[in-house]
C-alpha cells in the first residue's frame, strides 16, 4: 500500500515573522497527524526570508514536542554543510527525545546560493565531492563503530533511518549503491524523474537498512473546493517559483488574480514543465492527479508539499488532499 505524507518548507508570509510560520507548522503538523499522513519532513535552506527551516533538528524538535505518533524528519539535511559528527548527535538527540519517530534524508545541495554556502562551510574541508564519504562517516557514527575510537553521545545505537535526496541521477545511483531509500525532488525539479526512478531500481544493492527498492517522490498540491479558488491560491506557490528562478528570494506573497497569464510565455513554459508533479483544484482534480503520477512513477510513497498563504486555506487542501487519498485508496 502506498504511503502519503507531508513536507513542510516552514513558508513565511509577506506580513509575518519566521516566529509565526514555527507555530504555523506545528500546528499543521498535528492536523497532518490527526488526518493519518504517515511522516512529516521539513527542508534544511538558508539565506531565504520565505523560509524558517534554517536550524532543521531545532525545527523538529519544535515539531516533534507539538505531535505524537506521525514520523518527523528532515527532507533534507545538505550534509556537506555540516561535520556528519554533528549530524549523528543533533539526530541521535531527536531520536532519543523521539523514540522511532525520526528520519534523516541526506542532500548534497547547499540549499542556497554560493555565497551563503560559503558562510556555512568556513572552516569545513569536506564539499559535493566528499557527500558518499560523509554519509558512510554518519552511518559509522549512528552504528557506533569501534574503528571511530569515539561515541557520538546522543547517536550511537540510535535506529535512525538514513535517505538519499536528489533531483538528478547523481542521487539515484548513490541510493542504489548504499542500499538506502530514494526521495526525488520532483515538486520543483521533475524533469530527470522516471529516469532517476529506473536507475535507482536497477542498481540498488540491499543493504543492512533495506532489502528492497523504496522511492518517494515530492508533489504539490492545491486544493479547494473550488476549482477558480484553488487556482488563485497556487499563484503564491507560482509568484514564489518566478522569484527564486530570478535569484531574488522573498517572503511567500499573497495571491494574485490572473498572475499566470501576465508572465513571459517562456516563464509559463518553465512552469507547465514543472506541473508535472502538481495538482491544483478540487477533489476530484486532484484525485485524477495523483492516481496518474502514481499510475506512471510506481513509486512506494509521495509527499505533498505546496505553498499557500492563508494558513486556514493550506489546512483546507491537506483536508481535501487526505479526502482524495481515502478514495484513491479504497480506506
Amino acid at each position: 500500500m502506498i504511503r502519503f505524507s507531508v513536507l513542510d518548507l516552514v513558508p513565511v508570509t509577506e506580513g509575518s515573522e519566521a516566529g509565526t510560520a514555527l507555530r504555523q507548522s506545528a500546528a499543521f503538523a498535528a492536523h497532518a497527524e490527526a488526518l493519518g499522513f504517515h511522516r512529516y519532513w521539513v527542508a534544511e535552506h538558508h539565506g531565504m526570508p520565505g523560509i524558517a527551516s534554517a536550524a532543521t533538528s531545532v525545527v523538529l524538535a519544535h515539531i516533534g514536542a507539538a505531535t505524537s505518533r506521525i514520523r518527523i524528519g528532515a527532507g533534507g539535511i545538505m550534509l556537506p554543510n555540516h561535520a556528519p559528527l554533528l549530524i549523528a548527535e543533533q539526530f541521535g538527540t531527536l531520536s532519543a527525545l523521539f523514540p522511532g519517530r525520526i528520519d534523516l534524508g541526506l542532500g548534497r545541495a547547499p540549499g542556497s546560493d554560493q555565497r551563503v554556502a560559503q558562510a556555512i562551510r568556513r572552516g569545513l574541508s569536506g564539499g559535493p565531492d566528499e557527500f558518499p564519504r560523509d554519509v558512510m562517516e554518519l552511518q559509522a557514527y549512528f552504528a557506533g563503530d569501534p574503528r571511530l575510537g569515539f561515541q557520538a553521545t546522543p547517536g550511537a545505537g540510535e535506529q535512525v533511518p538514513i535517505w538519499i535526496l536528489g533531483s538528478s541521477l547523481y542521487g539515484a545511483q548513490l541510493a542504489a549503491a548504499l542500499g538506502l531509500p530514494y526521495a526525488f525532488a520532483s515538486h520543483f525539479a521533475p524533469a530527470a524523474l522516471d529516469e532517476a526512478i529506473a536507475i535507482y531500481r536497477r542498481d540498488f544493492r540491499p543493504s543492512a537498512q533495506l532489502d528492497r527498492p523504496y522511492v518517494m517522490a515530492g508533489y504539490n498540491v492545491c486544493a479547494a473546493d473550488d476549482l477558480g479558488e484553488a487556482q488563485l491560491l497556487a499563484t503564491s506557490m507560482q509568484q514564489m517559483f518566478v522569484q527564486l528562478r530570478t535569484g531574488q528570494p522573498g517572503k511567500l506573497p499573497p495571491p494574485v488574480p490572473g498572475y499566470l497569464d501576465s508572465l513571459p510565455p517562456v516563464v509559463q513554459a518553465q512552469m507547465a514543465a514543472a506541473r508535472s508533479a502538481t495538482s491544483i483544484g478540487t477533489q476530484a482534480e486532484v484525485e485524477r492527479d495523483l492516481a496518474a503520477f502514481i499510475e506512471r512513477t510506481g513509486v512506494d510513497e509521495l509527499i505533498i508539499g505546496g505553498q499557500i498563504y492563508d494558513f486556514e486555506a493550506r489546512k483546507r487542501s491537506l483536508d481535501i488532499t487526505m479526502a482524495a487519498i481515502r478514495r484513491l485508496t479504497g480506506e
